[in-house]
């Protein structure tokens, strides 16, 4: 059981940063639309973003995620494996033996949580890199001693130290209650439709799915969880965001109720296009590198269930 955790964290690791590299660019827009000001459709944010700042526009902010996707998508899917484990194992007296839907339901809740406590910090710092080159609108931002155009942070160090002295620990975890509304819902919609599109995908007799099968199993769940957590992902960007040149919502609730009142219903649907066009490509890419890695550190047929 030991060996198995140690793989589980592993492949989480390799998943995490192919998802990464294979999601960023379209990451930058959705935070960008979500968070940001006067780019209208996806297809004008997109155009935007590359005349003003060429394809490393796309890619800012994305070190820090990179950098920690060892931690965070390890944890995740380490988590989510062995609570799912520790549940078969409680429940039928074998760890391998094939989850229950209200196992998946409290096995994925359980990796929603963990995951914010390390996740926060990770998407505030993504986001805040990612939200400092935004036009700033005067009506909104007192500039104080702050020349305009100039970032508020030089780097991700940067800015972990700048927020912390700012606004102290909690300032790292701003935005964490709607992550919390976001993500726990969010990974049940993510691993048990993965694993039932898988069970449905696999030939009967097969230990495990194949490639193809995990690709496009791991991308529909990924387009359906990332889709109806839009709303929540909403907040959570405009909340993290928040404070790179001001402090402008009190918590979730007046957060909803601001962007409710000045831009109305739509606004919680605001990049929900983009966010299931890119939780496809980087859900395959994560539950690929994970059950491919796996695999690989196990040496044998294992069943593929995460």
């Amino acid at each position: 059981m030991g060996s198995l955790q140690l793989e589980d964290f592993v492949a989480g690791w390799i998943g995490g940063a192919a998802s990464v590299i294979v999601g960023h660019p379209l990451d930058t827009v959705k935070t960008r639309l979500q968070a940001g000001q006067g780019y209208g459709n996806t297809l004008n944010c997109i155009l935007t973003v590359y005349r003003n700042e060429s394809v490393v526009g796309f890619f800012k902010g994305m070190s820090f995620p990179l950098a920690s996707i060892a931690v965070y998508s390890s944890v995740t899917f380490g988590v989510f494996s062995n609570t799912q484990r520790f549940i078969s194992q409680q429940r039928y007296g074998d760890s391998n033996h094939a989850p229950a839907l209200s196992d998946l339901i409290v096995a994925s809740m359980v990796a929603g949580v963990v995951s914010v406590g390390i996740g926060g910090p990770v998407d505030l710092i993504k986001i805040r890199l990612q939200m400092q080159t935004q036009p700033l609108i005067k009506a909104n931002i007192n500039l104080k001693h702050m020349g305009l155009g100039f970032p508020a942070y030089r780097g991700p160090i940067h800015c972990v130290s700048s927020i912390l002295r700012q606004e102290g620990l909690a300032g790292m975890y701003r935005g964490a209650g709607a992550m919390l509304l976001r993500d726990v819902p969010g990974y049940c919609l993510y691993f048990i439709p993965y694993s039932v599109l898988c069970g449905w995908i696999t030939p009967e007799g097969c230990i495990s799915p194949s490639p193809s099968s995990v690709w496009m199993a791991g991308g529909i769940a990924g387009a359906i969880s990332w889709g109806t957590a839009t709303p929540m992902d909403v907040v959570k960007s405009r909340l993290q965001a928040d404070g790179v040149y001001l402090n402008k919502y009190k918590g979730v609730i007046d957060c909803i109720s601001q962007s409710y009142h000045s831009e109305g219903l739509k606004v919680f649907v605001r990049g929900i296009t983009v966010n299931a066009v890119r939780g496809f490509p980087m859900s395959a890419a994560m539950f690929l590198g994970y059950e491919l890695s796996r695999k690989a550190l196990r040496g044998d047929q294992a069943e593929t269930n995460p």
